[in-house]
């Protein structure tokens, strides 16, 4: 087995902007594995996101990188020993998986290119013109569950573009989600999520910033819009730290992310918990390229055992990212509407 690492920059079509900035472009690592023979080859995606990733300072070099992959895979486990680096414990698993073709990730009706997974349309922060623009096109591709990036333009033009949707759409008809990223901050939050909660919004993401656990913990019991946490994961690997955010903040939702939330075992582990206290997740991309959205995607199918029979009653996922590059890499997956598909299955 041998172990092949690649460097890529990816170029965003336009800045991808959330509340803490914008991105125009991402570099990855690819991590492949290939038997001697190179007759069959496992791929994984190494994608940290600069300021945001808790293992970002791992990768400075492909040789460290290496060497690190190295040390994992000589220990008794290398999945507990790459807990503290989510970003390349998620492309090792992946590219694992993918180079057994492992039933853990490829015997589900959506590996076997049977049924699509329900994603979101994701609306990115811009101006108000260009964010109407972007709610128009989602809507009529087809899109029932719209998640807009709200907290960088101005509040009032954001609320006009909820009042667009919901005036047009009911909940019943179009879900509403909206990601804060952190940008309010507590003081200001509640009055805020007051303003949010006329649009009928199925849930806001991360509305404060992390580790304000008290904070978020009293928005998730008072706030009238259902909570997700996102950031708050970020730098949380051991089952004990998990549970006791969970136990401490109860959030109504968590929106898991394998590169920035341990991996596939520990996303695994974070859904786990989650669900033993009834609160409800869903899977979302971090900007990875289609290799690491082809491989959240055939973890979702798994987790949350997404087949015909129950995929119009799934919780969309996060899954509309393939289209955010210039030079994205050719993958077996793509979006139909408003569902990503498998549109190949390996023999």
């Amino acid at each position: 087995m041998q172990i092949n690492l690649t460097h890529k920059t990816l170029h965003f079509k336009k800045p991808a902007k959330t509340s803490r900035g914008a991105y125009t472009t991402h570099d990855i690592i690819l991590v492949s594995i290939s038997d001697d023979g190179y007759q069959k080859i496992g791929l994984g995606e190494c994608a940290p996101l600069p300021d945001l990733s808790a293992d970002r300072a791992a990768y400075t070099r492909l040789s460290d990188v290496s060497a690190l992959i190295n040390d994992a895979l000589a220990s008794d486990d290398y999945a507990e020993f790459l807990r503290p680096c989510p970003a390349l414990l998620f492309a090792l698993e992946s590219a694992m998986y993918d180079f057994t073709k492992s039933p853990m990730l490829y015997d589900t009706p959506f590996a076997r290119s049977e049924v699509g997974i329900p994603t979101n349309g994701l609306v990115w922060m811009s101006s108000y013109d260009d964010m109407l623009r972007q709610v128009k096109e989602k809507l009529m591709a087809g899109f029932r569950c719209i998640k807009l990036k709200i907290g960088a333009i101005d509040w009032d033009e954001e609320m006009r573009l909820l009042e667009f949707i919901r005036s047009r759409f009911s909940r019943s008809t179009v879900e509403l989600r909206v990601d804060a990223n952190g940008a309010f901050k507590p003081d200001e939050a509640m009055a805020r999520l007051k303003q949010l909660a006329r649009y009928d919004l199925h849930s806001i993401e991360q509305p404060i910033p992390q580790h304000a656990w008290d904070d978020m913990a009293r928005l998730c019991r008072e706030s009238p819009v259902p909570i997700a946490l996102d950031e708050e994961l970020i730098g949380i690997s051991s089952i004990k730290e998990k549970q006791q955010m969970l136990d401490t903040i109860k959030p109504q939702f968590i929106v898991v992310k394998p590169s920035l939330h341990g991996g596939m075992s520990g996303s695994i582990e974070w859904v786990n918990e989650a669900q033993k206290r009834g609160i409800a997740s869903w899977m979302t991309s971090a900007l990875e390229s289609n290799v690491g959205l082809r491989n959240i995607a055939l973890l979702a199918a798994k987790v949350y055992n997404i087949s015909p029979a129950n995929a119009t009653r799934i919780m969309p996922q996060g899954l509309g990212t393939g289209l955010l590059y210039t030079d994205n890499i050719e993958m077996d997956v793509e979006l139909r509407g408003s569902q990503l598909w498998r549109c190949e299955v390996d023999e």
